[in-house]
């Protein structure tokens, strides 16, 4: 049995890794397919070096993300409440309900900063009142912020 090649990844490829990857791949697909049309590149102590550059680049990169969602999470719990006015009918009861959309303007308007949607994790809300929302700002950082629903 022939034993396996290293290669270093030009491009992302499905089931195989992404760019930058080291994989072990049999010598035929390597030699056949990844070498010639340049989708991968043989391990050489230059290729190595380079490689762990990038990594490198890549952990500095994620790190600043990470930090500043830390940062960011700072200024929500700074800020305290955040308001969201909905229409509301008698006891108080919301003519629909609060979304995620809602809350991230509402997060836009009073911090100037964009927040996806996708990443605010709102409850069932069809009255007025306090609510604990969380917003994930990052893999590792979720903040938990106040939201007040009142009456317009």
């Amino acid at each position: 049995m022939a034993k396996r090649v290293q290669v270093v990844l030009s491009e992302d490829l499905l089931n195989l890794g992404k760019k930058g990857d080291l994989v072990e791949v049999a010598p035929g697909y390597a030699r056949n397919h990844l070498l010639p049309t340049g989708k991968a590149l043989a391990v050489t102590p230059s290729v190595m070096r380079q490689v762990e550059h990038r990594r490198a680049k890549e952990a500095e990169r994620q790190e600043a993300l990470r930090q500043a969602a830390v940062d960011f999470r700072t200024a929500l719990t700074t800020i305290g409440r955040f308001t969201v006015k909905k229409q509301t009918g008698g006891d108080d009861v919301l003519f629909g309900t609060v979304t995620n959309g809602d809350v991230a303007d509402a997060i836009t308007a009073a911090t100037k900063k964009e927040v996806d949607r996708r990443h605010i994790l709102v409850p069932e809300i069809h009255r007025t009142g306090s609510y604990k929302i969380q917003v994930k700002l990052h893999p590792e950082v979720t903040a938990e912020i106040n939201l007040e629903v009142v009456s317009h």
